[in-house]
């Protein structure tokens, strides 16, 4: 999921929500390593669309919190996270720190592997007067038969927006930071959002549940977003 500027539609969830299910785009001649940037790629004219200004406060809080968010390449963002057996002090303060840091950078949701952690843990927040919820351990039981197409952004992911067929009804259970066992029924973006970061927990990203028209768009302002040499 995602980023509240771009990720109330996209979890680390950005602004726009993505599936948990979503058909892989058809391999062509050659499988390509989709973290593979293709200098050769066409560039596309879609004209850019101006972003609201932040407030200089708040954007610096949220340049500060993306700083400690792994971004696109990185190995961890593609490493399946491992079950945590532990549900002690260290990991709710892990669980708190990355509370903060998804508010921060305006997001909707952060999963353990984009800060560098391999816990199956995630957090979220829809709505900005909501409380922070954690999930621990998740696991989708079931997932409705209706989907619908959303855009979805995703802090790894710089400036890259896409539009993600999900599911609208999931049922998901899981641990709260205290092993509590919890289930939550959820549609909508709340059920857009947690399928996200179950990706990211399973070593998923956006980028591999689009088609490869839309990865050459997304790679194309990967590209843009990166810091000159």
């Amino acid at each position: 999921m995602a980023d509240q500027a771009t990720d109330e539609a996209s979890l680390d969830t950005q602004a726009s929500p993505e599936p948990s299910t979503g058909a892989m785009p058809e391999a062509e001649e050659r499988e390509r390593d989709p973290d593979e940037l293709d200098p050769e790629e066409p560039e596309l004219d879609d004209p850019e669309l101006e972003e609201p200004e932040l407030d200089p406060e708040v954007a610096a809080r949220r340049a500060a919190a993306l700083a400690h968010v792994r971004k696109f390449g990185d190995p961890v963002l593609r490493t399946r996270a491992r079950p945590v057996d532990r549900f002690d002090d260290a990991l709710r303060e892990e669980i708190m720190r990355m509370g903060q840091l998804m508010n921060d950078a305006l997001g909707v949701g952060l999963a353990a592997t984009q800060v560098g952690v391999l816990n199956r843990v995630f957090v979220y927040r829809v709505q900005p007067d909501a409380v922070t919820a954690a999930l621990v351990n998740p696991e989708l039981e079931w997932v409705g038969d209706d989907e619908e197409i959303m855009e979805e952004g995703c802090l790894s992911l710089p400036d890259v927006h896409v539009d993600v067929e999900r599911p609208i009804h999931v049922r998901v259970r899981a641990s709260n930071e205290y092993g509590e066992p919890i289930m939550i029924e959820a549609s909508g973006l709340e059920a857009r959002v947690i399928q996200h970061e179950i990706d990211h927990l399973n070593g998923v990203l956006i980028l591999e549940r689009i088609s490869r028209q839309q990865r050459k768009e997304a790679m194309r302002a990967l590209r843009e977003a990166q810091p000159a040499a």
